[in-house]
């Protein structure tokens, strides 16, 4: 019998986070680990009376592709996969590896080729998205690779991921909506500031923000949520940060992750592992080195570092910021191939001034809101 908890997650993923409609084109692109949820979410989607597609991907392939591959066939872009990407309604993205640090050992240069074949997909559907014409969800199925990576049992991994997807299992579209509720008002506040000053553990950054949106993430696109998000001006950072927690970026783990920033690009990226690595990947195009967003957690059922970002991401005391592309809907000018999440953890000293005025502190907003 199939987990209770799936088919909560998979409704939802279609009725709450992309409230699919009768007669819409659904994309699932799915690792072939998460089969019990990408069934749960096929039979979700036909009682909505929309038109489910599924394409699984095998664990392995993508090695495969980076060790035996000419440069032009790991860029190939299949055109069918554009026109889903041209044509679709929506999508369902469901995470789940066997074997998290699979190209832990694939040539950096390589890397580099698939994300610009990827980038082509991902140009199509951000610019959709931006224009309320794609709707895209985020999740994750729990595997025994995911759960070592947490240091975790698989059962202990499971009741972390449901619980922080589902908080509520009776009612998790009411506990999202009072989460985008209190998000709101806090993105209400931000509206018309203009400055940032971040401040903690090896990090002094400032920002500028003004005349950009921020995005109250609600579990509409990421299950889990909880954070806000927005582009900062792309030429406005300056100072330092040092990541607290390993940045992972397409199965490479990179450690102690220090940037400095002039006029919004990085000008020294140094790391205490993979920092060539780490370098390569910023030297992608011309706007890797610059930041595509800037976002603070908020989700109190997630204060461990599990080595998923879409998890480790909304940790509740923790800012983060990508490096590369960032979203068209906040504002933000900024393209590239990559999207590089790096998580700072604020919980002990840590504080964002906003216009000269304290709003968080020590991981908790002081806001009177």
């Amino acid at each position: 019998m199939r987990d209770l908890r799936v088919d909560k997650l998979a409704e939802l993923l279609v009725n709450y986070s992309l409230e699919i409609q009768p007669g819409e084109k659904t994309l699932i692109w799915a690792d072939t680990p998460s089969a019990p949820l990408i069934q749960a979410t096929y039979e979700q989607i036909i009682h909505q009376g929309a038109f489910p597609f599924v394409y699984a991907v095998l664990p392995g392939l993508a090695e495969a592709l980076l060790e035996y591959g000419t440069d032009e066939q790991i860029r190939f872009t299949p055109e069918p996969f554009a026109q889903i990407f041209e044509t679709f309604d929506s999508m369902v993205f469901i995470r789940s590896l066997e074997n998290t640090r699979f190209l832990g050992r694939a040539d950096a240069a390589k890397v580099v080729e698939r994300e610009k074949g990827l980038g082509k997909l991902r140009k199509i559907y951000t610019e959709r998205t931006a224009k309320g014409q794609f709707r895209w969800v985020l999740t994750l199925f729990p595997t025994n690779a995911h759960a070592q990576d947490a240091d975790m049992a698989l059962r202990d991994y499971e009741n972390f991921v449901f619980n922080a997807c589902l908080p509520d299992l009776n009612d998790p579209v009411s506990y999202w909506k009072e989460v985008s509720a209190y998000q709101a008002r806090i993105i209400e506040w931000l509206k018309g500031k203009e400055r940032v000053h971040v401040l903690g553990k090896d990090t002094d950054l400032r920002l500028r923000i003004d005349n950009r949106k921020f995005i109250n993430c609600d579990c509409h696109v990421n299950v889990p949520d909880g954070e806000v998000y927005t582009g900062p001006v792309e030429d406005s950072l300056e100072g330092h940060v040092h990541f607290s927690y390993p940045a992972i970026y397409r199965g490479k783990e990179v450690l102690g992750v220090r940037l400095q920033f002039e006029k919004g690009k990085v000008v020294s990226a140094t790391a205490d592992k993979n920092e060539a690595y780490l370098n390569k990947m910023l030297d992608t195009d011309a706007g890797s080195r610059y930041v595509g967003e800037f976002a603070i957690g908020t989700n109190k059922m997630i204060q461990q570092f599990t080595g998923q970002i879409l998890f480790d991401e909304k940790i509740g005391g923790s800012f983060h910021m990508a490096m590369g592309n960032g979203y068209p809907e906040t504002g933000s000018i900024n393209q590239s191939l990559i999207h590089w999440d790096m998580i700072c953890d604020l919980r002990d000293g840590g504080q964002i001034w906003v216009d000269d005025q304290l709003i968080y502190e020590n991981g908790d907003f002081v806001l009177d809101i």
